[in-house]
C-alpha cells in the first residue's frame, strides 16, 4: 500500500498528534469565515433586492432557501461522505485510496450537478406553488430558483472539491477562493440590479457567476496539488467500492439534510399563510440566524474531520476528547452569537428592510430561534462524531423522527390549536433539545461498539 505523510504541506493538517484544542480552533476559524462568506452571497441578494427592488422581491428571494436546500441536500450529502472517507484514508496514510476517492468524488459531483440542474429548473414553479407561495411572490421566486439551479454543476464541483481539501485539514484555501468570489458577487449584485434593473434575476446571475469562479479556483488547486489529493481530469472515474463508501456515509447525511429541509419547507408554508410581510421578516431573521448557525456548524465539520482522521490512525482514545472540546466551544459560540443577534436584532433586520412591520416580524423570530440556537449546535456536534466513527444511517433516522416528525406533529397539533408565529417558531428549540438527547445516547452506544469491535481485531492481529 502506498503510504503518505500526514500534514506534508503548509495547508494540510495532521489531526492525530499534538494539542487538540488549538488545532480545532486553527482548523475551524477559516472554515467559519468561509461559511460566512457563502452566506453573504444570499445576504447580498436579499439586501440588494430589499433595498432597491422592494419587499415583494425580498420575500421572493428569501422564501426560496428551504426549497433549494431540500433539493440540493440529498446530493450534497455525498460531499460529507467525501470528507469522511478521504480523512479516514489520509489518517491511515493510504495515498492510493485517497486518490481513488478524490477522482470518484469529482465524477459523482458532475453527475449530481446535471441531475439537480435539470430537476430544479423544470420543477421550480410547481414546487413553489406546492409551498403556497403567494401570487404576488410566485413569478419572481420562480425566476430566482430557475437561474440558481442553472448554476448547479459549478456549485456541486466547488462543494465536493472543498470537502476534499477540508478532509486533509486545508480550510484556508477555500476561504481565499470564496473571498474573491464574494467580492465579485457583491459588485455584480449592485451592477445587475441598480444599473441594468434586472431585479431578482440579476442577483441570481451574480450568485452563480460567483460560484463558478470559486469552483474554477478549487479545481485548479486540486490539479496543481502534488500530494495524494492531486486531480487528473483523465483519471476521473467512479470506482464502485469508493462510491459505495461515499454512499454509505453521504446518502444518510444527505437525506438527513433533506429531512430538516422538509420540515423547514412545511414551516415556510405555514409562514406563507401569514402573508408577504411575515415572509419578509422571517426571511431576514432566518438570514441573520444563518450566520449564527454557520459559526456553530464549523465545529460539526471539525468534529467529523478530526474523528475521521483519528479513527483512520486507530487513535480511538481521542474520540471522546474531540467531542468534549467541540461541544464546549460550540455551546459558547452559539450562546454568544445567538443572543447578540437578538440584542442587535432591530438594527440587523433593518439592513434588509426599512418597513417597521417587517422589522417587528423579524425580531419575533430572533427572540425564539436565535437565542436558543446553541442547542442546535450541540446536536450537530454529536452527529459529526457519529459520522466520523463511520455511522451515518442512525443519526439520519433519529433526525427524521426527532426533527422532521416532531415538527410535523407540532404543526398539525399545537400550532393548529394556537395559530401564531410564536408557537410555530417554538417548534425549533423543542425539536433540537429532544433530538440532541437521543443523539447523545446513540453516541455512547456506537462508541462502545466501535471500541469493542476494534479491540477484538487488535487482539487477533
Amino acid at each position: 500500500m502506498l503510504r503518505l505523510k500526514r500534514g506534508h504541506t503548509n495547508y494540510e493538517m495532521d489531526m492525530c498528534t499534538g494539542p487538540l484544542v488549538p488545532k480545532i480552533i486553527r482548523y475551524s476559524l477559516p472554515l467559519m469565515l468561509t461559511g460566512i462568506l457563502q452566506l453573504l452571497y444570499n445576504a447580498a441578494d436579499i439586501i440588494v433586492v430589499g433595498r432597491f427592488v422592494g419587499d415583494t422581491a425580498l420575500a421572493a428571494v428569501s422564501s426560496t432557501g428551504s426549497l433549494i436546500n431540500l433539493i440540493v441536500n440529498v446530493f450534497m450529502g455525498l460531499s460529507v461522505g467525501t470528507s469522511v472517507i478521504v480523512a479516514r484514508y489520509y489518517g491511515a496514510g493510504d495515498a492510493a485510496n485517497v486518490s481513488k476517492t478524490v477522482h470518484t468524488s469529482i465524477g459523482v459531483s458532475l453527475v449530481c450537478g446535471v441531475i439537480v440542474m435539470i430537476f430544479g429548473m423544470t420543477a421550480a414553479r410547481e414546487l413553489l406553488i406546492w409551498m403556497d407561495s403567494p401570487p404576488d411572490v410566485l413569478d419572481q421566486a420562480t425566476v430566482y430558483v430557475r437561474i440558481y439551479f442553472a448554476g448547479m454543476i459549478p456549485n456541486m464541483l466547488y462543494n465536493f472539491g472543498a470537502a476534499i481539501l477540508r478532509a486533509v485539514g486545508d480550510t484556508r484555501r477555500p476561504l481565499y477562493y470564496l473571498t474573491i468570489a464574494g467580492i465579485v458577487n457583491v459588485i455584480l449584485n449592485v451592477i445587475f440590479v441598480t444599473a441594468f434593473h434586472m431585479g431578482v434575476a440579476g442577483v441570481a446571475w451574480a450568485t452563480i457567476i460567483s460560484q463558478a469562479i470559486s469552483m474554477v479556483l478549487v479545481m485548479i488547486c486540486l490539479i496543481r496539488s502534488n500530494g495524494a489529493i492531486h486531480l487528473d481530469w483523465r483519471k476521473i472515474r467512479i470506482y464502485r467500492d469508493k462510491l459505495a463508501e461515499l454512499a454509505r456515509i453521504g446518502l444518510p447525511a444527505g437525506f438527513q439534510g433533506a429531512i430538516f429541509s422538509i420540515s423547514n419547507v412545511l414551516i415556510q408554508s405555514s409562514i406563507n399563510s401569514f402573508g408577504s410581510i411575515a415572509m419578509a421578516g422571517n426571511g431576514a431573521a432566518a438570514n441573520i440566524e444563518g450566520f449564527v448557525y454557520t459559526a456553530m456548524n464549523t465545529f460539526y465539520q471539525s468534529c467529523l474531520a478530526f474523528t475521521s482522521q483519528n479513527v483512520g490512525a486507530r487513535k480511538f482514545d481521542a474520540i471522546g476528547r474531540i467531542l468534549g472540546a467541540c461541544i464546549i466551544i460550540v455551546a459558547i459560540v452559539g450562546l454568544v452569537t445567538g443572543n447578540l443577534a437578538y440584542l442587535f436584532g432591530h438594527a440587523l433586520v433593518s439592513i434588509y428592510s426599512a418597513d417597521p412591520a417587517v422589522i417587528e416580524q423579524g425580531i419575533e423570530r430572533l427572540s425564539i430561534v436565535s437565542t436558543t440556537y446553541a442547542i442546535c449546535g450541540v446536536m450537530d456536534v454529536f452527529v459529526g462524531s457519529l459520522r466520523g466513527m463511520g455511522t451515518s444511517l442512525l443519526p439520519m433516522v433519529v433526525s427524521m423522527l426527532g426533527a422532521c416528525g416532531l415538527r410535523i406533529l407540532w404543526i398539525y397539533t399545537i400550532f393548529a390549536a394556537d395559530h401564531t408565529l410564536f408557537m410555530l417558531y417554538l417548534s425549533y428549540p423543542v425539536s433540537w433539545l429532544i433530538t440532541a438527547a437521543v443523539h447523545f445516547v446513540c453516541y455512547l452506544v456506537i462508541k462502545r461498539k466501535l471500541l469493542r469491535r476494534e479491540g477484538v481485531e487488535l487482539a487477533h492481529s
